[in-house]
């Protein structure tokens, strides 16, 4: 099929699920790239719309080595039984429907990797690309430029799978596989096992991801879930998340999204919580909030420079970084703690009434 294959720079490794509808586009943008070595590896996690079989017409006559792999459902799972196929040098993990918008995105992210390396010295750096929303229209709402402008940032919390993760495959071997016991946030607890073990680099590139889910189910109402989502995951009760069926459904079969019945049955799972428990529940949720009440002052310098039309990275941020020199640590403590905690209980039965009476 490709005869002797070169020794490959870079595996690129994709969990897919139901792609059908994007996933000749995604292989026919890396049919575009040049200037380096690389393999595909897509695993599919029981896809039963077409997916398997478009991917197999790509087999034998794309221009890269192709494999697909099959794995029970789950991004970790598939991911890593990715890995175990790979003979790069490097790893790349993105999303199926991330798009390279340059043919030498691939060879210069090699290329600006290996360069922190070296700067470094030593292997302990991984990159993620600025990401960018392709929407159905050209107008992009504010809360798009605030998600990408977040997405550059160098904090805990904000470096997700959408963006890619590249990075050696000895790094990947000292960090540790990704935790399949992870129903959502597999990739931030990645990125988060990466900064402790390294750094991350921003890479000078970007990485369109489509915007379609955010548009199908409405961008406000899966904000407030995964604003929630990552909060359960946070405070360790991921067994609410395993009771919460449809979270993620495969972008061709999004529809639609219904806020009420998530929050309804996270109201009861947090009622069905022995007293001590739903305190001390309620009292880590308000930490974590309180320590993430940075993206208040964050979103405010976002839309400022949105509205000054600063190219998306590029605008000051006075408000963030006067929270930085003096809020900080304040809204680390425990008091504060105690405050979002209240906070946080009243906004989400009034998110929940709100929803049931809009029909979200």
């Amino acid at each position: 099929m490709h005869g002797t294959e070169p020794a490959i720079d870079l595996s690129l490794i994709v969990p897919v699920l139901n792609e059908a509808d994007g996933i000749d586009a995604f292989l026919t943008g890396l049919a575009a790239q040049k200037g380096v070595s690389f393999q595909v590896i897509l695993c599919d996690g029981g896809s039963t719309d077409g997916t398997v079989q478009r991917i197999c017409n790509w087999i034998g006559a794309s221009s890269f080595p192709l494999i697909l792999l099959h794995e029970e459902k789950g991004r970790a799972r598939q991911m890593n039984t990715g890995v175990r196929q790979a003979k790069g040098e490097y790893l790349l993990f993105l999303h199926a429907d991330s798009m390279l918008p340059d043919p030498n995105t691939l060879s210069k992210a090699l290329c600006f990797l290996r360069e922190a390396e070296q700067r470094t010295g030593g292997n302990r750096v991984a990159a993620r690309f600025a990401l960018c929303f392709q929407k159905g229209t050209s107008s992009k709402p504010s809360s798009y430029y605030y998600a990408e402008g977040k997405a550059r940032l160098d904090r805990s919390g904000c470096i997700h799978g959408d963006q890619g993760f590249l990075l050696s495959r000895s790094f990947f071997e000292m960090v540790g596989s990704f935790d399949p016991s992870d129903l959502v946030m597999e990739d931030t607890r990645f990125a988060e096992r990466v900064r402790a073990r390294g750094s991350w680099v921003l890479l000078p590139l970007e990485l369109s991801t489509s915007a379609r889910r955010f548009e199908t189910e409405g961008l406000a109402v899966r904000q407030v879930l995964n604003m929630i989502l990552m909060t359960l995951a946070a405070v360790g009760r991921e067994d609410f998340v395993r009771d919460l069926p449809g979270i993620y459904a495969a972008q061709s079969m999004t529809g639609r999204l219904l806020l009420f019945p998530f929050l309804d049955r996270i109201r009861l799972l947090i009622k069905g919580l022995p007293f001590q428990v739903r305190k001390e529940f309620w009292f880590s949720v308000g930490r974590y909030v309180a320590m993430n009440a940075w993206q208040i002052p964050f979103f405010l310098d976002m839309r400022r420079n949105y509205r000054n039309k600063a190219p998306v990275g590029q605008g000051v941020t006075p408000f963030l970084d006067y929270f930085d020199r003096r809020w900080e640590t304040f809204f680390c403590t425990r008091p504060l703690a105690v405050v979002a905690a209240g906070l946080t209980f009243l906004s989400f039965h009034g998110v929940r009434l709100l929803a049931r009476r809009r029909d979200w």
